[in-house]
């Protein structure tokens, strides 16, 4: 960021005419410390890091690298532009240039990131070091290649998974030779996905094991709680943890925005959020500051850069912004990578795709459009901008949100709150049961297999009943289905649905399956790179939506349906006239519909009905149940139980490592299973992610900032800062702002009294039920 431009002038400048400032948190800056190289490395590794400008490491750089040299499992968890990576390219770099036949596997979440490190690394130029990328757009002739070849694989756990271990027998020189795993970004493996990424290690160590190898893991992690205690549940092994960070920092001056309000027919208004954080990237590129915004959604950053070129008009920087995101052709991310990372580009609205270490060194400031729902995800995307000498800027602006609206004014939940554990489970039955298929299929199980999951012993007798396994005298468990099974590590359904024009058939981009129901339904508007294309067809056999470019005056929003069944409780808190409960639901949702929205108004033009099969999720709920009799005067009970469900939706990420798309809800003014007025919230993930037992665990801070989220509102009725959701399936109505705040006053009141914990372990009689539709 240029001298005479200091952050404070900046801020200046983004001020509307209002202003929205309204926390401003200056981080100091840290001197470097430098340490003496490992005696271990050698003079060869030294010289050609000396003459890429690497002089000395950084005491963590050694500490982590010097753990793993020596065979212990090691996670390096400091923060951005810390150097990580250098912490696990030493033992690998070692091992090349001292000709041994040692070889290294390396895991990134995303492609891009593992392309990134492919070409840091071939800059190096390491004698001995042979690398190679295999992931899903890799030919086969390079994956043979770099099978027999190839001392230092990049890849990632989906590879992993679908190819290199159901055909690991073409892998056998690389497994039995496998000296180093390295784990990038291994925070990002939490919830769901946690549990099949830390599954798919666990085959993957058993396979070298197998072949005669004893691999040590490294992994690097943004700062994380108890770093060793995650990297040793997505292996199964005890680790090491580094984390002092004593690398330097400019410093950053980070500031808490609310967009400021308007009123409308006498009740105040937030202005967007979208809108607010476009403004603020064309003021920023406008004056030459590389900066990157961070956007929630695919469709929020497409929006974002096309109003930030919009508003440059005929200046040449709005040619410099453009849109990042998943869904993008390969060959297309890799030129906005690339344009990113050498300045041709100046503004970048972005997905959390940019929130991985991705190199774009030299970024002066970063937007955050909306709290992105976790601490550790806040401090790493902030962390993107100042890796220079010069002070940072970072901005996050409020979502019109009760979680935002709650942060903004209580800036210490954000920077005096430690960084969460994440939370993974691979114990989840949902998740273990497959993996157990996998392995058995790739390598007969044994009992010591079994021994260091929780409850896979269970499910893999379960798994024998259903004849998909077979238990030898000898104890070990065979695979005998007929067809390998298949498991996606993403939870996305077994394919993405391809985007083509109906015209040309040019591939646009892509969507997972499982969104594809709200994004690509027949007369969906769909974004990408600020141009809008309308969907012609959804075939969901073929995986293919077929779109035509158009600019409509008008958006699309879908609308659900949901039904909630209690299968079987685990514990409830009994509180007098109120009771907490947690236990296994199942929930059938179905978008039955889409309305076209006036832009900008958002006013309704129509509804058209939708022909589209329902999913059905069964996961793990919290909820919550008021006696009816208690609540004599409450007039609108459906619009208070509503309400209360939207704002307790958008506090649950203040308690769990979730944001609000991870979890879903309904409220129902006499449940069938609970015969009660009701609410509840569950996680959005097959056998749940434990998002629910910890709000069943914390509830009394759950339910108390979401009470005084609402009541610390300024408006009369409900907004989308208390109790509005974006993503209601019944359009936000009913609502009752005053309802909501007495349910949650009687709950916590009746949590002040005596509180009986009961476990249960019936399964309730399934019976029909008329729900208010839910929220997922």
């Amino acid at each position: 960021m240029p001298t005479d431009r200091p952050t404070e002038q900046l801020l200046a400048a983004l001020e509307s005419e209002d202003g929205g400032l309204r926390h401003l948190r200056r981080l100091p800056a840290r001197r470097a410390v430098r340490a003496d190289w490992p005696e271990w490395v050698p003079a060869e590794v030294r010289d050609v890091l000396g003459d890429n400008g690497i002089t000395l490491p950084w005491p963590h750089q050694a500490e982590a690298a010097t753990h793993a040299f020596e065979g212990r499992d090691t996670v390096i968890a400091t923060g951005t532009a810390s150097g990580k990576s250098l912490a696990y390219l030493l033992p690998l770099l070692t091992e090349a240039a001292s000709g041994g036949e040692g070889r290294t596997l390396y895991l990134a979440p995303t492609k891009a990131l593992a392309a990134d490190q492919a070409r840091a690394v071939g800059e190096l130029a390491v004698p001995g070091l042979v690398p190679a990328i295999v992931d899903g757009d890799t030919p086969f002739e390079h994956r043979q290649w770099a099978q027999r070849f190839a001392n230092l694989v990049l890849s990632n756990p989906d590879l992993l998974h679908h190819s290199l271990l159901p055909r690991h027998r073409m892998w056998r020189s690389l497994l039995k030779n496998l000296k180093y795993v390295v784990v990038d970004e291994c925070h990002v493996y939490r919830g769901v996905f946690g549990a099949h990424v830390a599954l798919t290690l666990r085959r993957l160590l058993r396979l070298a094991e197998h072949y005669g190898a004893d691999p040590t893991v490294i992994a690097a992690s943004a700062t994380a709680a108890d770093p060793a205690a995650s990297l040793s549940v997505l292996t199964g092994r005890p680790a090491a943890a580094v984390t002092e960070d004593r690398s330097p920092h400019p410093g950053a001056t980070v500031g808490l925005w609310e967009p400021v309000a308007y009123e409308v027919d006498g009740e105040p208004r937030q202005a967007s959020t979208l809108s607010e954080t476009a403004r603020m990237l064309a003021q920023l590129v406008r004056r030459g500051v590389r900066t990157l915004a961070f956007v929630p959604s695919r469709r929020g950053a497409e929006i974002v850069a096309a109003e930030a070129r919009s508003r440059l008009g005929a200046d040449p920087a709005a040619g410099r912004i453009a849109a990042y995101r998943a869904g993008y052709l390969r060959e297309h991310r890799r030129d906005l990578e690339s344009d990113l990372r050498e300045g041709r580009l100046l503004g970048v609205a972005t997905t959390n795709a940019l929130e991985l270490g991705i190199d774009v060194t030299g970024l002066d400031a970063v937007l955050l459009c909306g709290y992105p729902g976790r601490l550790a995800s806040f401090w790493q995307q902030i962390g993107r901008a100042g890796r220079g000498d010069t002070e940072a800027l970072a901005v996050m602006l409020a979502k019109d949100d009760p979680l935002d609206t709650f942060l903004v004014h209580h800036p210490e939940a954000i920077f005096d709150r430690p960084v969460e554990a994440s939370v993974c489970d691979p114990s989840n039955p949902y998740v273990l049961a497959g993996h157990l298929c996998l392995a058995a299929e790739e390598l007969p199980l044994k009992e010591s297999d079994l021994a260091s999951i929780p409850g896979s012993r269970e499910v893999a007798e379960q798994l024998c009943e259903q004849r998909l396994l077979r238990r030898r005298p000898g104890g070990r468990y065979y695979w005998v289905g007929a067809e390998r099974p298949e498991v996606t590590l993403r939870g996305s359904g077994p394919m993405g649905v391809d985007i083509a024009e109906t015209s040309t058939g040019r591939l646009i981009g892509t969507v997972d399956a499982a969104a594809s129901h709200r994004l690509v339904h027949q007369g969906a508007l769909y974004l990408h790179q600020g141009e809008s294309y309308l969907v012609d067809d959804l075939d969901l056999e073929e995986g293919l939506a077929l779109v035509h470019a158009a600019k409509p005056p008008w958006t699309t929003t879908t609308q659900e349906i949901t039904h909630l069944e209690v299968l079987s409780m685990r514990e409830r808190l009994e509180m007098g006239e109120a009771a907490l409960s947690l236990g296994e639901v199942e929930v059938t949702s179905c978008v039955i519909s889409y309305q076209r929205r006036r832009l900008p108004s958002g006013e309704v033009i129509d509804t058209q009905s939708l022909d589209l099969p329902p999913q059905t999720l069964r996961t793990v709920a919290v909820w919550w149940t008021v006696d009816p009799e208690s609540l004599d005067g409450l007039k609108d009970l459906a619009g208070s139980l509503h309400a209360a469900e939207h704002a307790s939706i958008g506090l649950l990420p203040l308690v769990a490592t979730c944001d609000r798309w991870d979890i879903g809800g309904l409220s129902t003014a006499a449940h069938m299973d609970t015969e009660l007025p009701t609410v509840f919230v569950y996680d959005g993930h097959p056998g749940g992610a434990g998002f629910a037992e910890q709000a069943f665990r914390r509830w009394r801070e759950w339910l108390g900032a979401t009470r005084d989220a609402i009541t610390g509102c300024e408006c009369g009725t409900g907004c989308p800062s208390c109790i509005q959701s974006p993503k209601c399936g019944n359009g936000n109505e009913p609502l009752s702002k005053r309802g909501a705040v007495v349910l949650l006053d009687k709950v916590l009141k009746a949590g002040e009294g005596p509180v009986k914990t009961v476990a249960f372990a019936a399964e309730p009689e399934a019976k029909e039920d008329d729900l208010w539709p839910g929220d997922f």
